[in-house]
């Protein structure tokens, strides 16, 4: 990304940064695994790249494409399945905010990164991930109108695993649970418009080669270092007394 200080972003796009500030978050998130890291694309990535779109078709809603973000971008988090919490900029779903993520894990392990927000607008916005996020890469939100006249909900992803290890939980089992959390998430949203719908589910691998000059990344896998953090939590509370003190 460029990182001219006097450049001016276009509308809706964030402004090119280096590096991820500690995200200013509603309270719980410890935000841990973001600051100081830079944002990722899947030229950055590690695995085989993916283009997956899912997408729900809101039969019956009375609700406009802008209302349908509106209310995405507001209550983003309550969408996800349980055990994933998404901890809001206090700003917003803006352009340039960082938000914070806790993402549940088999063996009910937590994995703690973050997301920068890329781009925002009335009909779409697009989440791009740090360094040692599960994946390199980026999601867009939208909606739109299909031939029928019906408002669909849309995630598009696009993404490489972001390294060696990453790549072997995706392929053992990370890809079906990253569908079932788009699924559930678009299947919420629906139903917040009164809308049983189903979403369906596309998936298209763009690159079969997995970059071996990435697979240092593993440096940063927010993974092994989320279970470090935890590790040393009674550290952490033995030392907080002192801190205090001092």
């Amino acid at each position: 990304m460029p990182t001219d200080p006097d450049a001016h972003p276009r509308e809706g796009w964030a402004k090119p940064i280096r590096t991820l500030d500690t995200p200013a978050v509603h309270p719980g998130g410890a935000a841990i695994n973001v600051s100081g890291r830079r944002p990722t694309s899947p030229i950055q990535g590690f695995g085989r790249m993916w283009q997956k779109t899912y997408r729900v078709r809101l039969v019956g809603a009375d609700v406009t494409v802008e209302g349908v973000i509106a209310v995405w971008k507001q209550q983003f988090g309550t969408f996800w399945p349980k055990g994933n919490r998404f901890f809001a900029p206090l700003a917003g779903i803006a352009p340039g905010e960082v938000a914070a993520l806790d993402l549940g894990m088999p063996g009910g392990l937590k994995l703690s990164t973050g997301v920068l927000v890329m781009y925002a607008d009335r009909e779409s916005f697009t989440l791009m991930t740090p360094q040692g996020h599960m994946f390199a890469g980026w999601i867009t939100f939208s909606a739109y109108d299909d031939d029928d006249r019906v408002v669909c909900a849309q995630a598009q992803v696009l993404m490489r695993a972001s390294d060696p290890l990453y790549e072997v939980g995706m392929t053992i089992g990370g890809h079906t649970q990253e569908d079932r959390h788009w699924e559930h998430t678009l299947r919420q949203l629906a139903r917040h418009f009164g809308v049983d719908g189903e979403p369906s589910t596309e998936s298209v691998c763009v690159d079969k080669r997995r970059q071996w000059s990435n697979a240092t990344n593993v440096w940063h896998n927010a993974g092994i270092r989320s279970g470090l953090y935890l590790s040393q939590a009674p550290i952490r509370r033995i030392r907080r007394p002192f801190q205090r003190r001092g």
